[in-house]
């Protein structure tokens, strides 16, 4: 029974004009690694890659680019102050 399978998977062929050719080709990340790989696209541009993902590396970078933390105290300034003038 096997050998039957084989044979049938053998005389087959993919079909001729509808897959997209397959390139080895080179994808770049933002960090500047390169990693081989195999892909339809002629080029590849990533902005992380697991060299400079922290998942990976174990190295997490905190970045308060939208100022949260100020934001937050300006937020409960009233509250926050409230609070420490009655504990004391």
């Amino acid at each position: 029974m096997n050998n039957f399978l084989l044979n049938l998977l053998e005389d087959r062929d993919m079909r001729k004009g509808i897959h997209p050719e397959y390139h080895k080709i080179t994808a770049v990340c933002a960090c500047g690694n390169e990693v081989e790989l195999g892909s339809v696209d002629k080029e590849m541009k990533v902005e992380i890659c697991s060299a400079c993902h922290p998942f990976f590396t174990g190295k997490q970078k905190l970045v308060d680019s939208a100022g949260r933390v100020e934001k937050f105290m300006k937020k409960y300034a009233k509250h926050l102050n409230k609070n420490s003038s009655t504990a004391a």
